[in-house]
């Protein structure tokens, strides 16, 4: 019988910023915590540059995200700043839908912030999504 070890979340949330601040993805995506004077690790911002060859080339796109008190177990709830018109985005509030974004619908606690921006990025680029209409760009929830 193996067993796992489980990392706590804040030792969790901690390795994910060191990772953030050196850059991952090859620079498609950013992200840290929205204050650098959170003690609890919540409250992150990240940054999607929209891919080429679709309506979201030459934007970047804010997203907040907070990871709760059961994250990773958890996963973050995540919110466009930015206006954008996704499938799996409200188009009121900017939040992304865990039913229609599957990275988030089928969360496991090896997940990461970065997997979601990248996935976000993903949809961006996919069949469906890529030759939406789009808002004005600077335009915000």
């Amino acid at each position: 019988m193996t067993s796992s070890t489980k990392v706590p979340r804040n030792f969790r949330l901690l390795e994910e910023l060191e990772r953030g601040e050196h850059g991952v993805g090859q620079g498609s995506i950013s992200y840290g915590l929205a204050d650098g004077d959170d003690i609890t690790l919540s409250k992150w911002n990240g940054t999607i540059l929209g891919p080429i060859n679709t309506v979201f080339e030459n934007r970047i796109y804010t997203v907040q995200l907070y990871c709760g008190e059961k994250y990773p177990e958890d996963p973050p709830a995540v919110r466009f700043v930015s206006k954008i018109n996704l499938t799996c985005v409200d188009k009121h509030t900017g939040r992304v839908d865990p039913t229609k974004f599957q990275l988030l619908k089928n969360w496991d606690r090896n997940q990461r912030i970065e997997n979601i921006l990248l996935g976000l990025r993903r949809e961006m680029a996919a069949p469906y999504n890529r030759k939406l209409p789009q808002p004005a760009e600077g335009t915000f929830f």
